[in-house]
């Protein structure tokens, strides 16, 4: 039978049949790849579990790593929605890597600015992102205002499966419980029937919206956002800025760091590219070690 990978538990995973059913499921294997989001073929057991037999192709999986490991989020994600606010602080580095994470996969980025209660606090954040509301569309309001949050962002989530990504602090769980009231209520009583126990925001969650509006995924706040497993090319499909200038490099296989005759540099010399973009560019590459040979 097919069924759709809602919550992950460890080594045990929620999935939800086409009835409706949600089982208890594991892995066959010893290493687990299953991933919210994930579409799989599993094999019933008894009431309440089943086996994952295999996990039919995905179409892009986001995760993100570093030199110890990895950490899946979503998988066959339409959007990206990454949760930023006027306050607490947040930091530039994350939201770029979390845009560059979207683009490498072919997944929609969109940022949403929450507590958006004070103009000039708002005014200082779009100073901040400028560019990023060049490149990506935008959604300003305040989470407590449930009415704004349904004018302004259920319908960018229309049968479309959306993640909410972002720091600790930034008012994920708020944007969530306006958008899906019972999620918890929800969330508690699978657990329960499934003898998985309480809740815990460490793993991602796939919700359904009210009348068969969309799926919405919850993710756990991060605090740090290693793009180790991207390869180059990935990491240049983050700065669509360089696109117009790669035409000037000497070398094909330029990596636009200390090369000669370099378009990219030559246009940041001339202030046609951001250095605080560029700087990012080059945290990247340290991550996974690329340079000129």
């Amino acid at each position: 039978m097919k069924g759709l990978v809602t919550a992950a538990h460890g080594r045990h995973y929620e999935v939800e049949l086409e009835n409706g059913k949600h089982y208890r499921c594991y892995p066959k294997g010893k290493k687990s790849i299953v991933c919210v989001g994930d579409h799989v073929q599993v094999n019933v057991q008894n009431e309440q579990q089943a086996w994952i037999e295999e996990i039919l192709p995905r179409k892009n999986l986001l995760y993100r790593s570093d030199k110890m490991r990895s950490r899946q989020f979503a998988a066959n994600i339409d959007q990206l929605i990454i949760v930023i606010a006027t306050e607490p602080d947040f930091s530039l580095d994350l939201l770029g890597r979390a845009v560059t994470a979207a683009w490498a996969e072919h997944i929609d980025p969109i940022i949403l600015l929450n507590k958006c209660d004070l103009q000039e606090k708002v005014d200082r954040c779009l100073e901040k992102i400028f560019f990023y509301t060049q490149h990506v569309p935008l959604i300003k309001l305040s989470a407590l205002n449930t009415q704004e949050v349904e004018a302004l962002l259920l319908p960018k989530l229309e049968h479309k499966t959306s993640i909410l990504l972002g720091q600790s602090g930034m008012g994920k769980s708020t944007i969530l419980n306006a958008l899906v009231p019972d999620a918890n209520c929800q969330t508690q009583e699978i657990s329960q029937a499934l003898g998985t126990g309480k809740h815990t925001t460490t793993h991602s969650t796939l919700y359904h919206l009210p009348h068969h509006r969309g799926q919405i995924i919850d993710s756990p706040g991060f605090q740090a956002f290693g793009l180790f497993h991207l390869s180059h090319e990935q990491i240049l499909q983050g700065f669509p800025e360089f696109n117009e200038y790669l035409k000037d490099c000497r070398f094909y296989n330029c990596t636009h760091q200390k090369e000669p005759h370099c378009g990219v540099r030559q246009a940041l010399a001339e202030g046609k590219i951001d250095p605080e973009r560029y700087d990012l560019y080059l945290r990247l590459l340290a991550d996974i070690q690329v340079s000129f040979d």
